[in-house]
C-alpha cells in the first residue's frame, strides 16, 4: 500500500497534511477494500460460530499486519512525520463482547481465516455494547459505549430477513465485518442488527424502556437482568440471533447445491455457550416449514449443531421459565416439548430432561440433539464428564471431546508487543507467526546472558510505555521500576480478586509494621461488573478504596501501590499484558473452564500465579514447577467440600490472627473515610458468613505463594530465565491450534 498515492486520490493533499481523522478513514477504506479482495468462500462445507458476543477489539493495526503491510505503512506515516499509534488512539473500540467468552470467538474467527478454513462468525450488532465503566465517588457506574460511526468497520448489506415474535414481527438487516486471516483469506463477522432500533431511547446511564423491543432489541449486550423484563429481552435477542444465523445457513447451503436432506455435508453450527442454543428447535422449524417431515429435520439438525460447554457455574447454563418462551417465541415451544417428549421415551434419567421445574434447559437441549460436545482446558472437560454433565456422558461417551482454548499471536504479540516480536524474529526466524510451535526454539538461548538481558530490557520498555499511557490518560502514578503484578478479567466472585485484595491489606500492615519489600510493588486491577451483580461491584469499591487510602499513604505508597483501570477492554489488556510481571490467575479450583488471559501474559513473558485450575493446570506441565507458582486447594478437594456442604468461613477467620486483621480491615475507620459504609459492610459479611468462592482456606498459600514470587523477582537474571521458559511453551496455546483441532475431530471442512 502507498499511502501518499491513497491520500493524494481521495483528499489531493499531502500525508503531512492530513489530520488524523483523515488518515484513519482513508487507511479504514483500503484497509477494507483488501480485505475484501482476499474474501472466499471456497469449500463446499462452512462453519457457522454462532456467538453472542465478539470481542475483536480495535482492528486496524490487525488488520495491517495480517495483511502484511503494516511495517511499510508505519514507516511510510513516520516519514511524513505522523505516528501510527496515535491514529489507533482514534480508533474506537467495537462494543461487541465483555469478556474471555468473547475474546476467544474473536481469536477463533482470525484463526479460521488464516487456516483458510471455510467459516464465518454470526453475532448481533449491539450499539452500545455492554457498557463503559465510569468510577464515582469509588463505586462502578455504568454509561452507554456507542462505537458506531460513519466511518466504520462494518458493511451494510441487502440481506435482510422478517423475524417473527409473539404477537409481532420485526425485520433485521445483515452488517458484515471482514476478518482478515493472516497472509491468507478473509473470512467475515456476520452481524445482524434490527431495522427499527431507536438509540435515543437511551440516556446517559443505560437504563431505558426494556419493553420496547423494536427498538431496543441491539442496543446492549446481555440487558440488565434484575428483573423479567430484562430477563425476557434475552429471550428475544438470542432469537433474533439465532432465527437470521438459521435462515442464513440455508439460503448458502441451497445456493451451494443442498437439498437440506443433506444439510450437514454444506454446513456445521459450533454453540458457542448456551445463548444461541434456539438454533436447534428454530433449524428444525424452519426445514419443517420448507416441507420436510419433523422425524427428519430432527435427525439433519442432529448432524449440524456441535455444543461448546464454557463454564460448570449453574447460573451460566441457561434454563429459560416456559413463560418466557410461550410469550416470547411461541412457535418453538411445540419442537421444544417435541424434543423433550423424544428424550423421555428413550432416557429414564430425569436430570437430563430439557423441560424441568417449568424451565427449559437450554444446554441439555444441546448435548441431546447435537453431535459433539467439548470442554475448552483438559482439567475443565474431565470435570464435565466425571461430575457436572456425568450424567449426559453415561449416555453419550462418544459425543465428549476436549478443545483447550487458545489465542491468536498475531493480535497478543506481534500488534501489541511489536519489540518482543522483532527480538523472536531475530532469534529463530519468523516460522513462528504461522507455526507458534517453533517457539519451542527459544529454549536454545536460556543460558545466553546477552539474550535474557535484551528480554529484561524489552519488559522495562513495556513498563514505562504503560506507565506513560496511564499517566496521560487515567492520571496514575506508577512507578516503572517497581513489579508489575496484574489482575484483569470479568470481575466474578470465582475470579477471587476479593483473594487478592485480601493480600494487600496483608502487605499494607506489614510495610506499616516496617517490613518493606525489597523491590516496590504496582497492583493493577481491570474489570467490569455485570450491573446487577452487587457483591461484584462492592469489590471493586474496596478495591478503589484501597487504592485511595493505600497510595495516599506516604509511609507506605513508595513501596506498595494499587490502580484499577476504568473501562477495561481490549485496547487496556494490550497496554497491560505485556508490561506484566506477575500474571494473577487465582479462581478456585474446578470454577474457571480455561482462561485465556493467562496465555496472553504467558506469551507475553509474565510469570503466571495461579491455582490448579483451567488451563493453569496445562501451562504448569508445560512450564515446569520452577517457572509457575501454583498454591491452593485442588479441584477435588474442593468439589469434595460442596458436596459435603461443610464449609464454615468463620471458623478460618477465627483460626487465623493474620486473616482477621485483613478481613476486618474491610469495615476499618480508614477504609470508611473514604468508601460507602453499605457496600463494605456488604462484603465483608459476605466473606465472613458465605465465602461462597473459598477464599479463606486459600488464603495462607497464597500469601506464600506471592511472597515468593516477589522475592525471586530480585533475582534478574534468574527471573529471565522463567520469562524465556513461559514464551517458549506458549505454542500450544494458539488459537491455530485450537482450531486446527476443532476442524479435524469436529468440523470436518475440506473432506
Amino acid at each position: 500500500m502507498n499511502v501518499q498515492e491513497l491520500i493524494t486520490k481521495k483528499y489531493d493533499k499531502k500525508i503531512a497534511d492530513c489530520s488524523t481523522e483523515e488518515l484513519y478513514v482513508a487507511l479504514l477504506e483500503a484497509t477494507k477494500e483488501m480485505a475484501e479482495s482476499k474474501v472466499s468462500n471456497a469449500g463446499k462445507k462452512k462453519v457457522y460460530y454462532i456467538s453472542a458476543e465478539f470481542l475483536i477489539g480495535k482492528l486496524l493495526s490487525n488488520n495491517l499486519i495480517n495483511l502484511g503491510i503494516y511495517d511499510e505503512v508505519k514507516a511510510e506515516l513516520a516519514a511524513a512525520g505522523k505516528d501510527l499509534a496515535e491514529i489507533e488512539e482514534f480508533e474506537p473500540e467495537p462494543s461487541l463482547g465483555n469478556g474471555g467468552l468473547g475474546r476467544l470467538a474473536a481469536c477463533f474467527v482470525d484463526s479460521i481465516a488464516t487456516l483458510g478454513l471455510n467459516g464465518d462468525g454470526v453475532g448481533l450488532n449491539y450499539h452500545f455494547g455492554l457498557f463503559k465503566q465510569v468510577f464515582d465517588h469509588n463505586l462502578q457506574k455504568e454509561t452507554p459505549n456507542p462505537w458506531i460511526e460513519e466511518h466504520s468497520w462494518l458493511t451494510k448489506t441487502d440481506i435482510c430477513y422478517p423475524v417473527n415474535f409473539g404477537g409481532f414481527t420485526v425485520w433485521s438487516r445483515l452488517y458484515d465485518m471482514d476478518v482478515v486471516g493472516y497472509n491468507n483469506r478473509t473470512t467475515k463477522l456476520r452481524l445482524f442488527d434490527i431495522e427499527t432500533v431507536d438509540e435515543s431511547i437511551v440516556g446517559d446511564t443505560i437504563d431505558f424502556d426494556k419493553e420496547a423491543i423494536e427498538k431496543n432489541l441491539t442496543l446492549f449486550l446481555y440487558p440488565d437482568d434484575s428483573d423479567d423484563k430484562g430477563r425476557i429481552l434475552r429471550v428475544y435477542q438470542q432469537y433474533f440471533m439465532v432465527s437470521n444465523a438459521a435462515r442464513l445457513i440455508l439460503d448458502e447451503a441451497i445456493v451451494k447445491g443442498s437439498n437440506l436432506y443433506d444439510l450437514a455435508d454444506y454446513a456445521v453450527v459450533q454453540i458457542n455457550d448456551t445463548h444461541p442454543s434456539m438454533v436447534i428447535p428454530e433449524l428444525i422449524r424452519l426445514l419443517q416449514e420448507r416441507g420436510m417431515l419433523m422425524e427428519d429435520a430432527i435427525n439433519v439438525v442432529s448432524k449440524v449443531c456441535a455444543y461448546t460447554n464454557h463454564t460448570i457455574l449453574a447460573e451460566a447454563l441457561e434454563k429459560w421459565p416456559i413463560h418466557f418462551l410461550e410469550k416470547a417465541v411461541p412457535q418453538l415451544m411445540p419442537i421444544i416439548r417435541e424434543l423433550d417428549n423424544r428424550v423421555r421415551k428413550t432416557v429414564s434419567d430425569e436430570s437430563t430432561y430439557i423441560i424441568k421445574d417449568g424451565r427449559v434447559h437450554m444446554a441439555h437441549m444441546d448435548i441431546h440433539y447435537g453431535f459433539s460436545v467439548n470442554g475448552v482446558a483438559y482439567l475443565h472437560t474431565e470435570i464435565l464428564k466425571n461430575t457436572e454433565l456425568n450424567n449426559f456422558y453415561k449416555l453419550y461417551p462418544e459425543k465428549f471431546n476436549n478443545k483447550t482454548n487458545g489465542i491468536t499471536f498475531r493480535r497478543w504479540l506481534m500488534s501489541c508487543n511489536p519489540e518482543l516480536s522483532a527480538m523472536i524474529t531475530e532469534l529463530i526466524g519468523d516460522g513462528w507467526k504461522k507455526d507458534a510451535d517453533e517457539l519451542e526454539k527459544l529454549g536454545a538461548f536460556l543460558n545466553d546472558e546477552a539474550v535474557l538481558e535484551k528480554l529484561l530490557a524489552t519488559k522495562a520498555d513495556k513498563k514505562e510505555e504503560l506507565a506513560a499511557y496511564l499517566k496521560k490518560t487515567q492520571g496514575m502514578d506508577v512507578n516503572a521500576e517497581s513489579i508489575f503484578d496484574i489482575q484483569v478479567k470479568r470481575l466474578h466472585e470465582y475470579k477471587r480478586q476479593q483473594l487478592n485484595v485480601l493480600y494487600i491489606i496483608h502487605k499494607y500492615f506489614e510495610i506499616k509494621a516496617g517490613k518493606k519489600p525489597a523491590t516496590p510493588i504496582t497492583l493493577f486491577f481491570g474489570a467490569k461488573a455485570a450491573p446487577a451483580y452487587v457483591i461484584a461491584k462492592d469489590i471493586i469499591h474496596a478495591i478503589l478504596c484501597l487504592q485511595q487510602v493505600i497510595n495516599n499513604d506516604p509511609e507506605v505508597a513508595p513501596y506498595l501501590k494499587v490502580f484499577m483501570v476504568e473501562n477495561y477492554n481490549v485496547t487496556m489488556a494490550e497496554k497491560l499484558i505485556p508490561a506484566c510481571d506477575i500474571s494473577e490467575q487465582i479462581s478456585l479450583a474446578s470454577k474457571e473452564a480455561s482462561g485465556t488471559g493467562n496465555m496472553k501474559f504467558m506469551l507475553n513473558g509474565a510469570v503466571t500465579l495461579g491455582t490448579s485450575d483451567g488451563a493453569n493446570v496445562e501451562i504448569a506441565e508445560l512450564v515446569g514447577e520452577d517457572n509457575i507458582y501454583v498454591f491452593g486447594e485442588d479441584s477435588e478437594t474442593v468439589i469434595a467440600r460442596y458436596e459435603r456442604g461443610d464449609y464454615c468461613s468463620k471458623d478460618y477467620y477465627e483460626k487465623d490472627e493474620d486473616l482477621k486483621k485483613a478481613v476486618d480491615f474491610l469495615v476499618s475507620d480508614e477504609m470508611m473515610a473514604v468508601g460507602s459504609k453499605e457496600n463494605l459492610e456488604r462484603l465483608y459479611n459476605e466473606l465472613l458468613n458465605k465465602d461462597w468462592f473459598m477464599t479463606f482456606p486459600d488464603y495462607k498459600e497464597y500469601v506464600k505463594a506471592k511472597e515468593t514470587a516477589y522475592a525471586d523477582y530480585t533475582n534478574r537474571k534468574a527471573w529471565a530465565k522463567k520469562m524465556l521458559v513461559n514464551i517458549s511453551k506458549a505454542g500450544f496455546f494458539s488459537s491455530d491450534r485450537t482450531i486446527r483441532q476443532y476442524n479435524e475431530d469436529i468440523w470436518h471442512l475440506g473432506e
